[in-house]
């Protein structure tokens, strides 16, 4: 089974140093477990989403293996705890991040709300589309049918300001 894979970092790790290197440790060390890495995008830094302040490196692979979506899932969990993340605050600073974007199965819905495939924010995310764009550019989100480089094409679009509502017209100024 193909599945396609978010990385992201932004925070030092102690042994491996800056965040990019701690995502090229993070497919090295994937590649060790049952899984293939068969492709990985170029690592590019982005802007944080919610509180943190830090700069993200950010990159997505495409991974071969037989494990199942929630086999996958936990091996990804026990990597992040490996490279030292602490479960805690959303969107807070992170040593990495390791999630399930697609997959060769489809749309897949589990009762662990940390299991949905695809990924519920990846067509908001140009950090997630951008390199999935570069390697799995013709990959189809099974919701919408839209290719990923649709979707990244999309997501590039200048967003349409809504319309302010016309100022009423002041009544004429009344005589004495």
């Amino acid at each position: 089974m193909r599945y396609l894979i978010a990385a992201g970092s932004n925070q030092r790790h102690q042994r491996l140093g800056l965040p990019p290197a701690v995502i090229a440790a993070g497919w090295e060390q994937l590649s060790q477990a049952a899984v293939v890495v068969a492709k990985t995008s170029a690592i590019i830094a982005s802007r944080p989403v919610g509180p943190s302040q830090r700069r993200y490196a950010n990159a997505v692979a495409i991974i071969e293996t037989s494990l199942s979506p929630a086999a996958l899932l936990n091996l990804l969990k026990q990597i992040e705890s490996d490279f030292g993340r602490r479960r805690g605050q959303r969107w807070s600073r992170r040593v990495l991040d390791l999630d399930i974007i697609l997959w060769g199965g489809g749309a897949f819905v589990s009762t662990d709300p940390a299991l949905t495939i695809p990924h519920p924010l990846m067509r908001e995310r140009a950090f997630v589309l951008g390199p999935a764009a570069e390697i799995a550019g013709d990959w189809r989100d099974p919701l919408t049918g839209r290719t990923i480089a649709q979707l990244h094409a999309r997501n590039r679009r200048p967003k349409k300001r809504p319309e302010k509502a016309p100022k009423p017209l002041d009544p004429a100024p009344k005589r004495p």
